[in-house]
């Protein structure tokens, strides 16, 4: 435990500086200044000496759990004494200036969160009343709108009346989210940096896939596979996706998304959405993005989510006022169609795609997540 000087110190420190100012012309006022700090620097090293923690004074930190951006984590400081003397002590317990301390959670985070449980829970009533879904459950009336290719014929010449078979949503489908840890990543969005956000939408997603009964994998990469959490159910499977992203930071490296999808079609066999966590800029990155998704296709359905640093579309719609504005719109424009163009190709190859900001994040991928359940595309 290091030494503090507390504000009495300072206070006579400054103190014993008002008779050395007045000494001119007067050595015994000098001499008596530089007496009184010799005496206040003896005194403090001789408090130092005295006040040192016993060795059988105990202090441990303890924390509920791994820290992680968005959330609570309580943090409890215990004092043990072995001793059979009695102490008084003030403890003040510092953190790393990198870590932010609120005081509650983040409001948006609980927001959406609460938001994706409601989402649920509507999708699955949509998709009973509407016949969608790849569990069948029962047969029902007929009612206008319903789909003809849910119409049963054969229980419609039973029963003397149109039919339909009604399906609920698929449960304990697969879901795997590849995070991207490239340079790209790195980039600072306000005080997080785009890994952090797609951190954050991670997590968010496995919660609803959680309550939406369906099991959750992870799988982060660079130029290698830096983590893999196998898919499955349950709480616990969060905190093992925690314990695999809490030390894994980007890297200023460009991925290989062959490599990630390579190891995830050889370790994922069964059908599953893949949800590719990323950023394109560039025609290059773009083209190995898309070669790559071939891996993947046609056994698994990926969804490639692209975060951009801010809404691109909105600076471009004033006029510039300057030379300088109108190159920033023409460079904005042209981002825009690159990534717009590698977008609609991975639609082509039969996959979805999401471009948005980190603050449109979190809502998009719920709702990009439930309207894949909805329709029954896995």
């Amino acid at each position: 435990m290091r030494f503090v000087f507390t504000k009495l110190f300072y206070a006579l420190l400054t103190l014993g500086f008002v008779p050395l100012s007045l000494s001119w012309g007067r050595p015994s006022l000098r001499w008596l200044a530089i007496g009184f700090d010799a005496a206040l620097l003896v005194a403090a090293f001789a408090d130092s000496r005295t006040s040192r923690m016993p060795a059988r004074l105990e202090i441990v930190r303890e924390l509920e759990g791994r820290f992680h951006i968005g959330m609570e984590t309580a943090v409890r400081v215990l004092v043990l004494n072995h001793t059979p003397r009695s102490f008084s002590l003030r403890i003040k317990d510092e953190y790393p200036p990198e870590m932010i301390l609120s005081a509650r959670r983040r409001a948006r985070e609980a927001e959406l969160k609460a938001l994706g449980a409601r989402s649920l829970v509507a999708a699955h009533r949509r998709s009973i009343w509407r016949g969608e879904g790849r569990d069948f459950e029962s047969m029902r009336d007929y009612v206008p709108g319903d789909e003809l290719r849910h119409v049963s014929w054969s229980a419609t010449a039973r029963r003397g009346k149109l039919t339909t078979r009604q399906y609920q949503i698929e449960r304990d489908q697969t879901i795997i989210i590849a995070l991207d840890a490239g340079r790209l990543m790195t980039g600072r969005i306000e005080q997080e940096t785009k890994f952090d956000s797609a951190i954050n939408a991670a997590l968010a997603l496995m919660s609803a896939a959680e309550r939406g009964g369906d099991v959750a994998g992870l799988v982060v990469f660079g130029r290698r596979i830096r983590a893999y959490v196998p898919p499955a159910k349950g709480r616990e499977q969060t905190d093992r996706v925690l314990e695999a992203l809490h030390a894994i930071e980007p890297e200023m490296i460009e991925p290989s998304y062959t490599r990630a999808f390579e190891y995830l079609a050889a370790n994922c066999k069964r059908r599953a959405l893949i949800v590719v966590l990323t950023d394109l800029v560039d025609e290059e990155g773009s083209r190995e993005l898309l070669t790559s998704l071939r891996i993947l296709r046609p056994r698994h359905l990926p969804l490639v989510v692209t975060i951009a640093d801010r809404d691109l579309r909105a600076s471009v719609q004033h006029t510039p006022e300057s030379i300088g504005g109108l190159f920033a719109q023409s460079v904005a424009e042209e981002i825009m169609l690159q990534r717009e163009a590698a977008l609609r190709h991975v639609e082509a190859q039969g996959g979805l795609a999401l471009d948005v900001t980190a603050a449109a994040l979190v809502p998009s991928l719920l709702e990009t997540y439930i309207r894949v359940k909805e329709r029954g595309l896995l």
